[in-house]
């Protein structure tokens, strides 16, 4: 570590601390993996969809034999799948139940500044928050988690996130697994620490955050899933703090890369591995055999760029996690081929691009600032399209994460990024040392005093300060004032 780097953590004061992680997860004896339930909904005569959120105090089975104090959302950790059409108009009531404030944001979600569920969208003890915005894009596998500007890491920690499912008449033509629960399943992979009594453990950070050395899969550790068909859909989501998953099986089969952060591919990948950094998200498809017994498995992080031995080693780049046992039945139901094409996908057109921004990302800071929730940063126009150049200047892992957009990742160092990264995001992992090009068009939606956030999504590192904010502004609209706190 530099003698600048020690200064700059000084002055936050936090000590770097090296943490040892244990190379496997602990073992809890498999149980079968929950399924989050689907969220309650209510279509009313104005053709709204309405939801209703409690995030509230609970108690988890986390471990077996083993109850955790925990946080949750209609219920005692996690939340339930919420489920939405392209087109449809949603309104989901929010109450906090909570002994703290907190925010719900709608993560990969287009929608309006003021609905974002970012840190200005504070929700009190005791109140209540009720946005609405009309789905406008398409099929895809979402999620939601909270924000608040300084306490987000601990919030997800304690166990608040959920999955945000869209649908779309094209992505209802093809021949892919989607009966939720038994062929398509959503995973929400964690890693946690626990202490001796069994509570969460939120002691000692590494550098990037908070990393355990026991993996939670939709809310338990040591799960298994039985598959009851010859090939399932796993919705794939990193909702860890700091944490990068290499996820691949142990027998080393082939899988089917068939969506990301935005939705579907143009067309499937046949991968062996997958690497997620946090809020990323991946939909693939895995061939199942009759009597089939085979591990998800987290394995060693290749992507280091920059990165020296022992700081790899400190942030976890080494370990390796049983994710999820996979068993197949005895006579599996036969599933449809994967189509060659899924969702066609127009190039963004770069060179039509308004603006180029450039992002240095280091230590806590964006461009050598950090977050100050009354600055703005710079203002966008609406269906413009801009090219933005995120270059990791450090030797810490980062990601970017940006709201309220899907991205394309055009070049990697200036070369084409892999097949995996063809299709929509709005996170991307950053590995030290190396610039990416992100072309994007922004929506329609203008908000003159509510702004959009961008941000590492490595949770210590946004509640710290890496983290920055835009407007989106009409011809002739000007900034309001801005006056905002997080408390």
């Amino acid at each position: 570590m530099s003698v600048s780097r020690r200064g700059f953590l000084a002055g936050l004061a936090i000590a770097p601390v090296a943490v040892g992680c244990a190379r496997r997860a602990v073992a809890t004896g498999p149980r079968a993996l929950p399924i989050p339930p689907l969220a309650e909904s209510v279509v009313g005569a104005d053709g709204v969809r309405r939801f209703q959120l409690t995030m509230q105090v609970g108690n988890t089975e986390i471990l077996a034999g083993k109850r955790t104090p925990t946080w949750g959302i209609d219920g005692p950790y996690l939340g339930p799948t919420l489920r939405a059409r392209r087109g449809e108009t949603v309104a989901v009531r929010v109450r906090n139940e909570l002994p703290e404030p907190s925010t719900l944001h709608w993560h990969g979600m287009r929608v309006p500044a003021r609905m974002d569920g970012g840190p200005h969208q504070t929700i009190a003890v005791g109140g209540e928050w009720t946005p609405t915005w009309t789905v406008a894009q398409q099929a895809a596998t979402l999620w939601y988690h909270p924000h608040p500007h300084g306490g987000t890491e601990k919030h997800v920690y304690r166990g608040l996130a959920g999955f945000f499912l869209l649908d779309d008449d094209v992505a209802d033509t093809l021949a892919l697994p989607n009966d939720y629960g038994v062929d398509d399943i959503p995973l929400v992979i964690q890693d946690r620490r626990f202490r001796a009594d069994g509570g969460l453990d939120e002691s000692d950070p590494t550098d990037v955050g908070l990393l355990g050395d026991t993996i939670v899969t939709n809310g338990i550790a040591g799960a298994y899933f039985r598959a009851r068909t010859s090939r399932i859909r796993l919705r794939l989501l990193n909702g860890s703090s700091g944490r990068l998953y290499h996820l691949g099986f142990a027998d080393n089969r082939e899988f089917q890369l068939i969506g990301g952060d935005g939705g579907l591919l143009p067309r499937p990948v046949a991968l062996i591995r997958i690497q997620l950094s946090p809020g990323e998200r991946a939909e693939i498809v895995v061939p199942i055999q009759p009597d089939d017994r085979v591990m998800l498995r987290a394995l060693p992080i290749e992507q280091r760029g920059e990165l020296d031995a022992d700081r790899a080693r400190e942030f976890g780049f080494d370990d390796t996690f049983d994710i999820l046992e996979l068993r197949g039945a005895k006579e599996p139901r036969s599933s449809a081929v994967v189509p060659d094409a899924l969702v066609p996908m127009t190039p963004v057109p770069a060179a039509a691009a308004l603006a180029r921004r450039h992002f240095d990302l280091q230590w806590f800071q964006i461009n050598r600032q950090r977050m100050d929730m009354n600055r703005i940063d710079f203002t966008v126009t609406p269906d413009s399209v801009e090219v933005w150049t995120v270059r990791n200047a450090d030797d810490w892992p980062h990601n970017f994460h940006i709201h309220d957009v899907q991205f394309q990742v055009t070049e990697i160092d200036g070369a084409a990024p892999p097949s995996e990264l063809a299709g929509w995001k709005d996170t991307v992992y950053t590995r030290p040392g190396s610039s990416y090009t992100l072309a994007m068009r922004f929506g329609a939606h203008t908000d003159p005093t509510y702004p959009y956030m961008f941000h590492c999504h490595l949770l210590l590192h946004e509640d710290h300060g890496m983290m920055g904010q835009f407007l989106a502004l009409a011809p002739g609209q000007t900034p309001a004032p801005m006056s905002m706190s997080h408390g």
